[in-house]
């Protein structure tokens, strides 16, 4: 009788034993390419955040100047528009050239508004309106819009579901992330292409999460965004997100489209995904979380006012010296009495020894020492009937709660016009003040 050699038991037991190797091995590559994915996704939100920060403060600084510029430009061409309507036929032609460079000057100084915005954007210190909506309706509502932004060359497809869950977002916003990643596509179509928009509702997993997802776990609505175009390599859209990063080498792109996206859906707590290879197009997945807040109606248009003031006094707290001038200025020149101060001490400080009434408190949000809304509710306590306007391009983190404007805040938004300044204050003011004329306009 032969005894079995025990070989293909042997050799049984090697090939488990390799297969075990094998799967364990892999399972440890899944593991290790996991925490890789998430230490990417984390040290890139870091970056964003610094990023963040940075664009916010220079954005902030920006807006003062801005809006300095741009009044002292409008005060300029007022004066020279005034002097050709008397001046002689010579000393008229230099007026002209001059008010034609000023406009130039208030161009430029309104595009350079633009960016400071689209940087508050990024950094999520834009001040927001959101809205309980159905994210269809708004694609809807934009696409006109975006056919003509793609042109005849690219194919614009929609995929709509017809059950969305609602979300809470501000609908401008959207509008602005869905042109800003339109125009994105076209460029990467120059020779034409289609760009398709799906939605559909999704739930969020603890899986998911875990993986590096910044979505929030649970029910969500995604906005996906796809394009046939030329496609990024990784090391491109490692950076794709950061402001002022373009691959457009003929100067054609500011950076600022894909930062602004970005800051929009992250200020939402939404998630941003970007999927693509050279050649093989783009894809960009969006969700947004859902509300369980009821849906409102949409709030109407506010009418603006111009005012026939009778001697409302207001008090102007601004720690820029340059702004609070312009501030006293247009306020001056459109028949207020003005006082000023430099910051919040000193504001309190004068309305404790102003014997008659202060009617409107119009203060900087963010200055040294005291911030705005704090000088608001003290001086609330000295003058219980003033009526306050808050000015600001850095507003959201003082004045909001949850991302919102709170109720009952009046914001000027830096840079502001003279005309923006003086609506605002205008709504404020409206009917509270015997004997002031208010002549009701339309809605701009």
């Amino acid at each position: 009788m032969v005894k079995p050699t025990g070989n293909g038991q042997s050799v049984a037991g090697r090939e488990a034993l390799e297969e075990s190797e094998v799967t364990d091995d892999a399972s440890r590559r899944d593991v290790r390419e996991i925490l890789e994915r998430k230490e990417r996704l984390r040290a890139q939100s870091q970056r964003l955040e610094s990023l963040g920060q940075l664009a916010g403060g220079v954005a902030h600084d920006f807006n003062n100047l801005l809006a300095v510029i741009l009044n002292y430009v409008s005060f300029v061409s007022e004066e020279v528009a005034a002097a050709m309507a008397v001046a002689g036929p010579e000393p008229a032609s230099h007026l002209e050239s001059a008010g034609a460079d000023l406009v130039q000057v208030k161009k430029a100084a309104e595009r350079a508004a633009g960016l400071t915005h689209q940087l508050l954007v990024f950094a999520r210190r834009d001040v927001i309106r959101p809205q309980v909506l159905d994210l269809g309706t708004v694609i809807t509502s934009v696409e006109e819009l975006l056919r003509r932004t793609l042109g005849e060359h690219v194919k614009l497809v929609t995929s709509l579901a017809g059950d969305l869950w609602p979300v809470l977002a501000d609908p401008g916003q959207l509008e602005q992330v869905l042109v800003n990643l339109a125009v994105n596509a076209r460029d990467a179509m120059p020779t034409g292409g289609t760009l398709t928009i799906d939605t559909g509702n999704v739930t969020v997993d603890a899986d998911t999460v875990a993986g590096g997802s910044q979505a929030r776990q649970g029910r969500n609505v995604r906005l996906r965004v796809s394009d046939t175009g030329t496609g990024m390599p990784a090391d491109v859209i490692e950076h794709v997100f950061e402001p002022f990063f373009t691959t457009k080498s003929d100067g054609g792109g500011t950076g600022l489209g894909l930062a602004t996206v970005y800051g929009i859906l992250t200020q939402a707590d939404g998630d941003i995904r970007i999927y693509s290879e050279p050649g093989h197009g783009t894809t960009i997945t969006m969700t947004l979380p859902v509300t369980a807040e009821p849906a409102a109606p949409v709030a109407e248009p506010v009418p603006s006012y111009r005012r026939a003031p009778e001697g409302e006094t207001v008090l102007v707290v601004e720690d820029e010296e340059a702004l609070r001038e312009v501030t006293r200025r247009i306020f001056a020149r459109n028949g207020y009495q003005v006082i000023t101060a430099a910051n919040g001490l000193e504001a309190l400080g004068i309305a404790a020894g102003h014997a008659g009434e202060i009617h409107l408190l119009v203060t900087d949000v963010v200055m040294p020492h005291m911030l705005g809304k704090e000088v608001a509710e003290r001086m609330r306590a000295i003058k219980p009937e003033i009526e306050v306007v808050f000015m600001s391009g850095y507003g959201r983190p003082v004045l909001a709660s949850q991302g919102r404007l709170d109720p009952g805040v009046a914001l000027v938004e830096k840079p502001f016009s003279e005309a923006d300044l003086l609506a605002v204050a205008g709504r404020v003011l409206n009917g509270k003040f015997r004997g002031f004329t208010t002549i009701k306009e339309s809605p701009a």
